[in-house]
Parts: structure tokens; C-alpha cells; sequence
């Protein structure tokens, strides 16, 4: 049996060109580079760019615990997606999850000594990746700032 080759023909250079104007592909594509980024800076560790910015949160928050409520409100990620990472996180010995006893099915998600001890060995992760963004910092200081307005303006719910 003989394979035959399909070619499909290259798509026209103007083609790329026509995603040039949406707002909403230059923001897709700079997070899937800058998450590249962070998958490389944090491959040492074992760790995902989201479960990073769980202990991120949890060590802001100076060693209380919040729940996974309230995790999912500040990172605007949904229980199916926080619930397994929180369970990986514990099941490595990161953080600790318990049942709050006000109500058996809020649970509160806090960080173990290891969990802790790993602060100061991610503390260099955002200065790398300064590092390797284009610009100078005052470029990207405005940048944030306005990506941060830009996100407190929009709803974080559709219908919102």
C-alpha cells in the first residue's frame, strides 16, 4: 500500500495578520509565552504556574488559612479546577486541607512547614522573569497597571 502525501497549502502571510487587531489574541498569546516562561522557571519544583499562584496566595496571606471559596474568588478559578490542584499540593505535603467545623463542607486550605519553607526558594521566580521580559521595568510597571485596570473594569462572571 502506497501513502500518499496530502499538502495543504501554507496560509497566506496576510492570514496571520488579520488576528493583528484583536485585543483579545495579543492577551492570549503574551500569557501562553509568559506561561512558558513560568513552566521553565518552575519545572525545578514540580510545580504548575496555577499551583504556584495558590501558595502565592496562601503565603500572602500570612499564615491563615483560607478556603477553597475564597481561593477560587481571588485567582478566578472554579472548584473543578481548584479542588484537584489543592488535593496535588497536599498530597506533596504543601499545604494541609481541613473541614472548617462551622460547616463540614467548607474547606480551608492551609500551608505546611514544607509549604512555607518553599517560599524562599520561589522567591527569585518573578525577579527571572522580569529578567526576561522586553523593555524597561517602567514599561512593564504600566503595563500591569493597566492590565490591572483593564481587568477590575470587566465582570468576572458572564451576566455579571
Amino acid at each position: 500500500m502506497r501513502l500518499r502525501a496530502i499538502v495543504f497549502p501554507m496560509p497566506d502571510a496576510g492570514a496571520s495578520a488579520a488576528l493583528n487587531p484583536m485585543l483579545c489574541f495579543a492577551v492570549y498569546s503574551l500569557e501562553r509565552r509568559i506561561g512558558r516562561i513560568y513552566q521553565e522557571l518552575l519545572a525545578p519544583w514540580g510545580l504548575s504556574y496555577t499551583q504556584y499562584i495558590v501558595l502565592t496566595m496562601l503565603w500572602a496571606n500570612h499564615d491563615v488559612p483560607l478556603t477553597v471559596g475564597e481561593l477560587g474568588r481571588l485567582l478566578d478559578l472554579d472548584s473543578g479546577t481548584l479542588s484537584p490542584l489543592v488535593k496535588r499540593l497536599e498530597a506533596r505535603e504543601l499545604v494541609e486541607r481541613r473541614r472548617t467545623a462551622d460547616d463540614e463542607r467548607v474547606v480551608s486550605v492551609s500551608l505546611t512547614e514544607t509549604g512555607r519553607g518553599l517560599r524562599a526558594e520561589l522567591a527569585d521566580v518573578q525577579r527571572c522573569l522580569a529578567e526576561r521580559m522586553p523593555g524597561r521595568r517602567d514599561e512593564a510597571e504600566e503595563l500591569l497597571a493597566r492590565l490591572q485596570e483593564a481587568n477590575d473594569r470587566l465582570p468576572r462572571r458572564i451576566g455579571a
